[in-house]
């Protein structure tokens, strides 16, 4: 054999070992990786061979599954009520990744979860039944918030203090999850969604953080009191009227020019929602105070699941004096979503305990036997001190009583609130933003709720842009409809 018919050889002979060798690798180590590719079309077949199992708001269903016709998925997700729970829910799709409780319970829902199989679907490699999600929601309280966004752009959580159940979770504008479902016409909805400037598929209430204006008022005055920078919320404090930023000749005034915010007590600040008092409050305290109570409170918390995970709401770091004064009115800053802020609602209403909030009580197989069993009040955690949360919550009821929050007004309950409302775009050019937070407690039943509502945008002319004129009425109704009031 002459040279060159020898070196061809060897060469083919390498191009075969490294074909087999390649070969070998994709069938034992790769094999996995290519099956749950989301861009395998078997694993769609298989995920839409049968029924899917169900998400469940009080005992009812408010998904299913239709038959398809003419396409190899053989059946496609559909929802009752789409737009009322989408913020829940979110969405299964032959085209797209699921999300929201559709994506987290994915494998529970198409019956992969190994905790629904038994031995003969093992042997035959079967898709077992699909099992269920049961959430906390109360669709009295989903449906009331999100009649009374109505065609606001904004968002509200709802959520019982004691036990940590989420009981409502309003995004608007909402959309019809069904859209999305078929293959076919999923496309199309796909764009029209992403095109429109409301982007309705954003979950505002659990993943748009945004400045909380004066509701954060209520962390700075935590933070004083435990601090014991003021001993009572009703000791007048050191708060000169104009304040004067530190280091700066810039002049922060308030809302209400007569209000007598000059010195006032922690009371009346939060009733006239003296920026004054709350700005120099911070300064006095210092960034790392704030910042440690806010974070007690869950603020900068990346790894908060409620199953979904939610953005962190953010109290920053390395200010100077005149920006640690603007976090303490809620600005510079400081973000925070509707569920943070009704978290600080439900920490005050609960003596002071931060119950892990959840939206989700029992995965169940198709039988309902239960799965896991997220209990209720399994995570808790002191925030502040009884004392403490009392105080406050005598203050957030004089805000409603007497102060910036009457909208929230109701009979039958004991209600407390703060207001807020937060700049918006440079030099606060755009319509700001409407803020309030709550908590209510039957006289009756001893029933609890707190929540958290913000208006992104109204149709209300910029000078009507309040917390207590667009979100207080929002909160009322739904902590009317949390204890049936």
């Amino acid at each position: 054999m002459n040279k060159t018919i020898r070196r061809a050889s060897v060469f083919t002979l390498l191009l075969v070992l490294a074909l087999l060798v390649r070969a070998t690798w994709v069938q034992f180590y790769e094999s996995r990786a290519l099956a749950d590719d989301t861009d395998n079309r078997r694993n769609a077949i298989r995920t839409y061979a049968e029924p899917l199992g169900n998400i469940i708001v009080a005992g009812e269903s408010v998904t299913g599954s239709a038959r398809t016709e003419g396409s190899d998925l053989a059946y496609k997700r559909t929802y009752e009520d789409g737009e009322l729970y989408a913020a829940v829910t979110g969405y299964a799709s032959q085209a797209y990744a699921p999300t929201q409780l559709e994506g987290i319970y994915e494998d529970v829902l198409n019956g992969a979860d190994p905790r629904l199989g038994n031995v003969m679907d093992t042997i035959t490699d079967r898709r077992s039944e699909p099992g269920n999600v049961v959430t906390t929601i109360d669709p009295a309280v989903q449906k009331a918030g999100l009649e009374a966004l109505g065609d606001k752009k904004g968002a509200a959580v709802a959520l019982d203090p004691k036990t940590g159940r989420i009981l409502g979770v309003v995004s608007t504008p909402s959309y019809d999850p069904s859209s999305l479902t078929d293959a076919d016409t999923a496309g199309a909805a796909w764009k029209e969604l992403n095109a429109d400037e409301d982007k309705p598929l954003t979950n505002r209430a659990l993943r748009q953080p945004l400045p909380p204006g004066s509701t954060f008022k209520l962390v700075v005055a935590a933070a004083a009191l435990e601090d014991g920078l003021y001993g009572s919320v009703d000791e007048r404090t050191d708060s000169p009227d104009p304040y004067t930023l530190p280091d700066t000749d810039r002049v922060l005034s308030n809302e209400n020019p007569s209000a007598p915010c000059e010195n006032a007590t922690i009371r009346t600040a939060l009733q006239y929602s003296c920026n004054n008092v709350f700005a120099k409050m911070a300064v006095d305290l210092g960034q790392d105070k704030v910042r440690a109570m806010a974070e007690k409170f869950g603020f900068n918390d990346t790894t908060q699941d409620v199953p979904v995970r939610a953005y962190p709401s953010v109290y920053p770091e390395d200010m100077d004096r005149p920006q640690t004064a603007l976090t303490g009115i809620g600005q510079f800053d400081v973000t925070a979503t509707p569920l943070q802020m009704a978290m600080v609602s439900a920490v005050i209403a609960s003596g002071g305990e931060l119950v892990s909030p959840h939206m989700v009580s029992q995965l169940t197989d198709g039988s309902g036997d239960v799965l896991q069993d997220y209990d209720d009040g399994a995570r808790t955690e002191r925030v502040v001190g009884s004392d403490t949360a009392g105080q406050l919550q005598s203050a957030m009821q004089t805000v409603v009583e007497e102060g910036t929050g009457s909208n929230a007004r109701m009979s039958g309950a004991t209600v407390g609130g703060k207001t807020g409302t937060a700049q918006h775009g440079e030099n606060n050019s755009k319509i700001p933003y409407a803020w309030f937070t709550s908590y209510a407690k039957s006289d009756t039943t001893g029933e609890e709720v707190a929540v958290a509502v913000m208006v992104e945008q109204s149709d209300a002319a910029r000078s009507e842009v309040s917390g207590n004129g667009l979100a207080a009425p929002v909160a009322k109704a739904m902590m009317q409809a949390a204890l049936g009031s």
